[in-house]
């Protein structure tokens, strides 16, 4: 999404005309990881509706460790940086020091500050513990977490604990407390809501949108089209990160019966990036790999594609939705998904016709395919799209 492009919604209509709202998260503009995307698109849509935004983000990057400014305004959002020292978010030590520096940053800013509004997302880690001091130095605080990944559920299905560990019954009872402590609780889809637990706090999903929204279904890009899948008559995208919670083998194992029907192509950054390539063989010459697109090329790089694909790992259901589904629809292409039938995605996929779920049938479903573009746009627009979930977050916010 064009970061200066005018930002839809009405103005808060609450008796307070100008809500003071402050948001906590790791990332934040201009770093283009796409979580901190979505917060920033967020802040300025709730700063041009009549809110009071602060932002609390890192002063590091994700990735390259460049270091921004400690103040800037953007869009009437002012961000106020949180100086923090050169540890490796990739490792586990690296992680973990860095939620602890955030969270304590984070806590000191309520003897200073005294918002009606918390906004805090899911990273670093286990951010929604801090609930627990903002709850006790600003109890009329309203806090709101919006929950995109699940702890510690996604570190059990990694390895990094033990199910039944006592360090996991340990982190588990002190999110528990965190929850209660909230006043609302935004999940990303119905299978997360499930695994999460059973509080008190107002519950709704509100999903993320894509960063690429076109007025209408993009028209296939010729040019890149033949860059990446060559002459092909059915052209199978994977786009975005690949990382522990995606699958990869029923794909393969699907494309390795179309090797003269169809070209599937990955472009792909990730921490599972190089196990993916190592398990493509010579012989599938119908798999291909293409540099990850920056933002400038990401809409062409969608609209190449007649399908695009979106996988996950069984038991990640509900630790994560993956977001390349709702950047396939607000393209105009459906989605073939290869992950667990109670999730998220394989759900709406069934309610709204928007794609297939990988089974035994599907090969002859994609050969039939009529390529058809208009159905998936309209459903992302109508119920994913930036526009109707800010309305959502603005009822939200005003019945806190």
């Amino acid at each position: 999404m064009d970061w200066h492009k005018p930002i839809p919604g009405s103005k808060m209509s609450s008796g307070r005309a100008n809500p003071d709202i402050l948001v906590f998260y790791h990332y934040f503009y201009p770093d283009d990881v796409v979580s901190a995307r979505h917060l920033t698109d967020l802040a300025t849509g709730l700063s041009k509706n009549g809110c009071n935004v602060e932002v609390m983000p890192s002063n590091r990057s994700c990735r390259d460790n460049i270091r921004y400014a400690p103040l800037e305004q953007l869009k009437g959002v002012r961000i106020s940086r949180v100086f923090r020292p050169n540890w490796n978010q990739a490792s586990t030590i690296g992680r973990l020091l860095n939620l602890i520096w955030m969270l304590t940053a984070w806590s000191i800013a309520a003897f200073k500050r005294n918002p009606d509004i918390i906004i805090v997302g899911t990273d670093p880690i286990l951010s929604v513990l801090i609930a627990l001091p903002w709850k006790l130095i600003r109890p009329k605080t309203k806090i709101v977490h919006w929950c995109f990944d699940l702890y510690p559920d996604a570190a059990i299905e990694t390895g990094l604990l033990k199910r039944e560990g006592a360090l996991t019954k340990a982190i588990n009872w002190l999110c528990l407390k965190a929850y209660q402590r909230c006043d609302a609780i935004v999940d990303i889809g119905e299978c997360m809501r499930q695994r999460m637990p059973n509080v008190q706090a107002k519950q709704i999903t509100l999903t993320p949108w894509a960063l690429a929204e076109p007025s209408l279904p993009a028209e296939i890009d010729l040019t890149e089209r033949e860059k990446v899948f060559g002459d092909t008559r059915l052209a199978i995208l994977y786009s975005g990160n690949f990382g522990e919670a995606h699958s990869y083998q029923g794909v393969i194992d699907l494309a390795r019966t179309m090797r003269d029907d169809a070209v599937f192509a990955f472009s792909v950054r990730g921490n599972r990036a190089d196990e993916l390539r190592a398990a493509v063989t010579a012989q599938d010459h119908n798999i291909r790999f293409v540099e990850f697109a920056d933002e400038a090329h990401l809409e062409a790089r969608l609209a190449c594609a007649d399908i695009h694909l979106v996988t996950l790992n069984a038991g990640w259901e509900g630790v994560v939705v993956p977001s390349k589904f709702f950047g396939a629809l607000a393209i105009g292409r459906p989605v073939l998904f290869d992950g667990p039938r109670d999730s998220a995605v394989a759900q709406w996929i069934q309610a709204h016709h928007v794609g297939w779920h990988l089974d035994e049938t599907t090969r002859e479903e994609l050969l039939n395919y009529q390529h058809n573009f208009d159905e998936s746009h309209a459903v992302y627009q109508r119920y994913f799209s930036y526009r109707s979930q800010l309305e959502q977050w603005n009822t939200l916010l005003e019945s806190l």
